[in-house]
């Protein structure tokens, strides 16, 4: 984990996040608080919790988009679910503890990954050297005298030089391609029992069925299939496969589980959705149940997974809604107790629209510059014509749902659609001025009910 301080967590989300100095505060306080930790006495380590937090803000201002930076900047495991995707235990849907079981398969890809990078010299080496097998196939040496042994030693070093400089490249190898282990057309056959009365039907019961129901229709055949392709492409497969033996399978399970109890980020969006107002009729048993199953994990507790048995006290939790029809309050206050800060996220302004266009290293106007480079097409925006973006997006939202800055991607496309459609077959450079950006919207936006459906 990088043991970044606040100022500087907060200097790395201003590169991708407008605004939210709150937010971004209280992230880098609750991120640098698990460094501390680490570093507290044993004594009392264990027994420090973690800052969870409830971010509060409409959409499009920023929520999603803090959390996965923070977990980019702290090489964390992260996964980021909505609530509204969860049903209590003992009805048909996904029960809360998959999102530790998914967090935990995220982190063995993660640690897997490192460990080969790890080994990819070795595996290159080794890989190079079954592939000069497969270009030149020689007989055993116990068959071969000694003069033979040196005469091809020296002629497969002058090959192996030729290989190097890629002069192979066009010829065909074939190699043994080791097949996936899907289910029938790669579907999760038992995937919607998953969460179905808790032990009945548990993850890893769900995957042993997957597998032989797999192996029942033939989707699981091990058989290793021969694959004719270029040598670039064999020697990409052959370090994959190289790798794969060098990492320690074992070693990988233990440090993803590892990491996923001390660093593990878990975004929880649209918790309003499961909140239930006093104003609120129907059936809302599903809801607070939902509610009721998450507290455990967040509290603390033991999540049974396919590589062991993962604990969830220091895992960091952050949950964000819009809270337009509800309040924080209204959540179950054994769970609103687990949420100890909360930060209320500011609308975005015209001012903040501007800056979102031009200011981070994702930028839209960015984006839509590269995409057009690759063309040997430039773009440019006058500063007028940003400004009118940006105070466009602003009415719509004021006149329809404000749905953020979210809005610049629709107006965006709008007014670039003519240019992306020709530019292949038009000017090098583009100019895109405060009158074009007007003719592109007028008619949409002076039409509330058209501003609705296009913009």
């Amino acid at each position: 984990m990088r043991s970044m301080k606040p100022r500087e967590i907060v200097e790395e989300l201003d590169r991708f996040v407008i605004g939210q100095d709150k937010a971004k505060r209280s992230v880098a306080i609750a991120l640098r608080n698990r460094w501390r930790r680490q570093q507290a006495d044993e004594s009392i380590r264990n027994e420090i919790s973690p800052n969870n937090i409830i971010m509060i803000g409409p959409t499009g201002v920023g929520k999603t988009e803090i959390a996965r930076r923070l977990a980019t900047l702290a090489d964390s495991p992260f996964i980021k679910v909505e609530a509204t995707k969860f049903t209590e235990v003992g009805y048909v849907g996904r029960d809360v503890e998959s999102i530790i079981r998914d967090l935990t398969y995220m982190a063995v890809d993660m640690v897997e990954k490192e460990h080969e990078d790890m080994v990819k010299q070795r595996a290159e080496e080794q890989a190079d050297v079954r592939l000069m097998d497969l270009l030149f196939p020689v007989e055993k040496k116990e068959k071969l005298d000694d003069d033979e042994v040196v005469r091809i030693d020296k002629t497969r070093d002058r090959l192996k030089a030729m290989y190097l400089e890629g002069k192979f490249d066009d010829r065909y190898v074939e190699v043994e391609a080791k097949p996936k282990s899907p289910g029938i057309a790669g579907i999760s056959i038992m995937g919607p029992m998953e969460g179905m009365g808790g032990d009945m039907m548990d993850g890893e019961t769900g995957d042993f069925l997957n597998e032989a129901m797999g192996n029942l229709f033939g989707g699981n055949k091990k058989a290793p299939k021969k694959k004719k392709v270029k040598v670039p492409e064999a020697r990409r497969m052959l370090i994959e496969e190289e790798a794969q033996k060098l990492v320690d399978k074992a070693k990988v399970q233990e440090e993803a589980i590892e990491r996923v109890q001390h660093h593990g980020i878990v975004f929880i969006d649209e918790i309003d959705k499961i909140a239930i107002s006093n104003e609120s009729k129907g059936a809302d048993v599903s809801r607070q149940g939902v509610q009721r199953d998450l507290l455990p994990i967040v509290e603390g507790s033991t999540v049974k997974t396919r590589y062991g048995f993962v604990k969830t006290d220091h895992i960091l939790f952050i949950a964000s809604g819009a809270f337009h029809t509800s309040k924080p309050s209204d959540l179950i206050p054994e769970l609103q107790g687990r949420f100890p800060i909360r930060v209320e996220l500011d609308s975005l302004s015209t001012d903040d629209f501007v800056q979102i266009l031009t200011r981070p290293q994702n930028a839209l106007i960015k984006q839509y510059q590269a995409l057009l480079g690759s063309e040997d097409v430039e773009l440019v925006f006058e500063k007028d014509a940003i400004h009118e973006i940006a105070a466009k997006a602003t009415e719509v939202n004021d006149k329809t749902e404000n749905i953020g800055a979210r809005r610049l991607h629709t107006i965006m496309t709008q007014i670039l659609d003519d240019i992306m459609f020709s530019a292949p077959d038009g000017r090098k450079k583009i100019v895109v001025s405060e009158d074009d950006v007007k003719k592109s919207l007028e008619s949409i936006v002076t039409d509330d009910d058209l501003s609705r459906y296009i913009l």
